[in-house]
């Protein structure tokens, strides 16, 4: 089981607590997990990638094992951390402003 970690507002929008556990099938990947997390809360659909392009959303950030992999090709394979479940993959909401 992939354990996947979501920001606030996302938690209160798929109705879940702070960490949601998915089964995934082939490859570990960020496209992998998302498109497990989507079809499990179809409500998140949207909101962490863009509708048709499914290209990550601007202050949305992904990390493993401590490192960010927002800018990585989603189909890359995660680290076996990840894949074992004995990592989070970590969904942030990037903050910016003045």
């Amino acid at each position: 089981m992939i354990r996947v970690m979501l920001p606030a507002h996302l938690r209160t929008l798929a109705q879940v607590p702070d960490k949601v556990e998915l089964a995934v099938a082939g490859p570990i990947t960020q496209r992998s997990i998302l498109d497990a997390l989507e079809t499990a809360y179809p409500m998140l659909h949207g909101t962490i990638r863009e509708h048709v392009t499914l290209e990550r959303r601007p202050f949305i950030r992904f990390f493993v094992c401590g490192e960010d992999w927002s800018h990585e090709s989603p189909d890359d394979p995660l680290p076996d951390a990840v894949a074992t479940g004995a990592e989070p993959f970590l969904i942030i909401g990037a903050m910016a402003g003045g």
